[in-house]
């Protein structure tokens, strides 16, 4: 059913329509864009929930990853950031092949429209004008036609009356001839503009005001074809990414089936396991005159199992023991150490944990060392590779540009090599102590190893908080309380630590800075190239060497970046 033939008088009504149809385009694209606009929110609030609850980087909740459920979680977690991306290409979709089709159509549409009205309003205006002619040309003829009836009614009385000169009558005769002529003129011309007019009348309602319409009948089918176009578009952008959803899901569904009780209880066991063995049977005591006594304490608890100090004979406090964190009867300041084991951070040797776990963490240690020192020497050997390519091929670079950055990477090797070596010191210090299953049990000390062999264990312990520049030899002076350990039924740890200063170490010789070095370390100190220090300790094997710039400022420092001048009797010595 055509417009042009059924609504050739609806002019104003199919302008109304249309332009009711360019608005619903325009509501349904804003809808489009307002969907786009929660996609992109939903999919930002589902990646910062899945990025609020990942792991905090050298936090215990990494530490838990090594449980299935905890990677489970994780897991979980990544395939729901994935899923959250999909939803993100939800609103990528619904704005490049919906919205932004839809607003250049728009804009389109509104110029098409507009153009057919135009062509409207301007043939309604032409067949207006013809209408004006047309009544304008009549109202003339019948004005004519009047004024030539009067002429002749005037011409006939005047030839009637016998008093009338023949000059006059003959006056009043042409006088109607004129105005019957000027009436013949004005019927045709209304004649013609009649027939005229007609014809526009014909063409207008038959032809132009038909064809306009046809087109815009057809403007407006476009535009409901589209609308659906964009609908089905709108349902077949939700469902491309369904699949991607799907293994989404699949991906959380399988991650919920590795779980592993019976893994995770393994892991538990790994991750606590001490090392120790439990302790053998109390001997009995028996009681005498003028004997007493001795206290029995649990020796696998870290502080008196009461939480309370006793009274010892003397009115001072025994001390509760902290196994398996101190064992060195010298002077020593413990601000620092107390807070990194209530912080969590620990000694860089470890010696704040159990046997096994220690172990494991040197063994750890050492193997990163290790990656990275590989690392260093592939690096090494590629650039002394470069280096042949540039002696060779002098035109393809200078030889001696990659010299200072080979003399770095060999320090740095030399470095890490050296750490290696502490650690490994370390780790076979602690292999050494671990029980083996075949020994019997016996009673534990609270400590590494027997009570008959804590001297040794006070030298070892000077050596690894000499090997550690960190901040064991920094004394600090503060209004902290100094931590005391005393470790009960043990004489020789009875003495409690002093709060004086540490007798100043003498000179030795003297160094010159090869290299510049940054301390950041606590116990290390900043030098800067070609600086001379005093040297107040040698490098006992670890690497580090202990200098002096002035009565306050003293630290350590790598041995490999300085150039030592011993004095003659230390040498001898």
């Amino acid at each position: 059913m055509s417009w042009g033939s059924e609504l050739w008088d609806q002019f104003d009504n199919l302008e109304k329509h249309t332009q009711s149809g360019i608005e619903f385009v325009e509501r349904y694209s804003k809808f489009v864009k307002e969907r786009s606009d929660i996609e992109i929110s939903y999919a930002k609030q589902i990646r910062n929930l899945s990025k609020k609850y990942q792991p905090k980087k050298n936090s215990r909740e990494e530490e838990e990853n090594k449980y299935t459920s905890c990677r489970a979680f994780l897991s979980t977690l990544n395939e729901l950031n994935d899923y959250a991306g999909q939803h993100e290409v939800i609103a990528e979709n619904l704005t490049s092949q919906i919205i932004t089709e839809l607003s250049r159509y728009l804009t389109e549409l509104k110029a098409e429209r507009k153009s057919h009205f135009h062509d409207g309003r301007k043939a309604q205006q032409q067949i207006e004008s013809l209408w004006k002619q047309l009544e304008s040309s009549k109202r003339r003829f019948e004005r004519d036609c009047k004024e030539a009836d009067r002429a002749q009614q005037y011409f006939e009385r005047m030839d009637a009356d016998i008093n009338v000169t023949k000059a006059d009558v003959e006056k009043a005769r042409q006088q109607a001839q004129m105005r019957h002529q000027i009436a013949a003129d004005s019927k045709t011309e209304y004649s013609n503009y009649l027939t005229k007019f007609n014809q526009e009348q014909n063409e207008h309602y038959y032809t132009l005001i038909p064809n306009i319409f046809q087109k815009l009948q057809e403007m407006e089918e476009r535009r409901i074809e589209r609308v659906g176009v964009s609908m089905k578009t709108y349902a077949e952008v939700d469902r491309e990414v369904l699949p991607i959803v799907g293994k989404c899901l699949d991906g959380m569904t399988k991650a919920a089936e590795s779980i592993e009780p019976k893994t995770d209880s393994k892991q538990v066991v790994e991750s606590y396991k001490s090392g120790f063995e439990p302790p053998g049977d109390v001997e009995f005591e028996d009681y005498g005159p003028g004997q007493t006594m001795k206290r029995t304490v649990s020796e696998t608890s870290l502080s008196n199992s009461r939480g309370e100090a006793k009274e010892r004979p003397g009115g001072g406090k025994s001390k509760g023991k902290l196994w398996p964190f101190i064992k060195n009867k010298n002077k020593i300041t413990f601000n620092s150490h107390v807070r990194n084991l209530i912080e969590g951070s620990g000694p860089e040797d470890f010696s704040h944990l159990p046997p096994e776990q220690r172990r494991k963490k040197l063994q750890a240690k050492i193997d990163d060392i290790n990656k990275d020192i590989q690392k260093e020497m592939d690096q090494k050997d590629a650039l002394t590779k470069m280096k042949g390519v540039y002696e060779k091929n002098p035109q393809m670079g200078d030889p001696a540009s990659v010299d200072p950055r080979l003399v770095e990477m060999a320090m740095n090797i030399e470095k890490l090599q050296s750490e290696v070596q502490k650690f490994e010191g370390w780790l076979a210090e602690v292999e050494g102590r671990l029980p083996s299953r075949s020994d019997p049990p016996r009673r534990q000390s609270g400590l590494y190893e027997s009570q008959n062999s804590n001297s040794t264990m006070v030298d070892n312990n000077c050596a690894q908080d000499r090997e550690s520049p960190d901040g064991s030899y920094t004394e600090e002076q503060s209004s902290e309380t100094q931590v005391k350990v005393a470790i009960a039924n043990t004489p020789e740890f009875d003495d409690e630590f002093d709060d004086g200063d540490e007798e100043t170490l003498p000179t030795i010789g003297t160094c010159k800075a090869v290299y510049s070095f940054e301390g950041h370390n606590e116990g290390t100190i900043s030098v800067t190239e070609g600086e001379l220090l005093f040297v107040i300790e040698q490098d006992k094997g670890d690497g580090w060497t202990r200098v002096r710039r002035n009565v306050e400022e003293e630290g350590y420092v790598p041995t490999s970046y300085v150039e030592v001048f011993l004095e003659t009797n230390t040498k001898d010595s």
